[in-house]
């Protein structure tokens, strides 16, 4: 099994990735930590919990972190994943109860105490990781590799060109990509292609609690503030860079540099990916970027498949 934490900022997608990473057999959570960014801070811990229930996962610690981003105020998505965070499942407040212990010393513990070295999915912006390399550099070799979701090899969401996780706290990504970690990229390119149909959809509602759960977050209808008009959530989201940890066949990656843009008035929060051909010139004289293995196409149905099998448990 693969060892793995995950910091989360628990919307839908972030619910359909835990859920798809307690069922896998494949992968052992050791941890969870939570992050403002999708929703409050508070909601992001309460979904986490409730969904670790339906999950019937067993005793994984989750803490709270990081309130806001490390310069900017919070930024939340409220109408893209419910005023919950959770497209307004209103699941039953969880039993269990989060760590006394801020997140960023969770993460910290969980790698010290680790007898190997432990992958960290970040789904999330990366204010709570940012926060331990910054406090903590001992830890750093504990960490097998980075696999974060953020970032676009071409467009972005929250803006043009940005991708809300990065662009939430482009200056935690920063720290981050500059870290020395391996890195493994999931960005919008793939992020939105692996959608679920809308009859697939429909029968998960009449399957078990993890299906049912699943079911409703995947046909939730979001409403535009500002134009009105509606979609449905339908993509697998952050699922899918747990989708290609364990399956990086289904998916093809690329080498690539990439670097965080902090300034300028339209593309703060970039996440640049450098796709130019070998020995073509660097003209600004910049040292060079770190570089990620970026998922650049994926079999989106295989994907889709492989999620919803393993949630079915077969």
């Amino acid at each position: 099994m693969l060892p793995v934490i995950l910091d989360v900022d628990t919307g839908i997608d972030d619910a359909l990735a835990i859920l798809f990473a307690v069922a896998h057999p494949d992968l052992d959570v050791r941890a969870i930590t939570c992050v403002d960014g999708n929703s409050s801070l508070e909601n992001v811990v309460a979904n986490t919990l409730a969904v670790l229930d339906v999950a019937g996962a067993g005793d994984i610690p989750v803490a709270a972190g990081a309130r806001e981003p490390l310069v900017e105020p919070s930024r939340e998505a409220a109408w893209v994943h419910g005023p919950d965070g959770l497209a307004g499942t209103a699941l039953p407040a969880s039993p269990r109860h989060p760590a006394d212990i801020h997140a960023v010393e969770l993460m910290r513990r969980t790698l010290a105490e680790a007898s190997e070295p432990l992958t960290v999915v970040t789904l999330a912006p990366m204010t709570n990781l940012a926060l331990l390399i910054r406090m903590h550099p001992e830890v750093i070799d504990r960490i097998e590799r980075v696999v974060y979701m953020g970032g676009s090899a071409s467009r972005g969401n929250a803006t043009a060109v940005a991708e809300f996780n990065v662009w939430h706290d482009p200056e935690a990504a920063h720290v981050v990509l500059n870290s020395g970690v391996p890195l493994t990229m999931y960005g919008l390119d793939v992020f939105e292609r692996v959608v679920i149909e809308p009859d697939r959809i429909a029968r998960l509602r009449s399957g078990s609690d993890v299906e049912r759960l699943a079911g409703r977050l995947l046909g939730y209808t979001a409403v535009h503030p500002a134009s009105g008009e509606t979609f449905t959530y339908a993509m697998i989201g952050d699922a899918g860079a747990l989708c290609a940890l364990v399956a990086p066949g289904l998916f093809r990656f690329e080498d690539l540099p990439v670097q965080v843009e902090l300034g300028g008035t339209y593309s703060r929060g970039q996440l640049i990916v450098d796709r130019r051909e070998p020995g073509e010139g660097d003209y600004l004289g910049a040292a060079p970027w770190p570089r990620a293995d970026v998922a650049l196409e994926v079999d989106a149905d295989a994907v889709a498949e492989l999620f919803l099998t393993t949630l079915r448990g077969s």
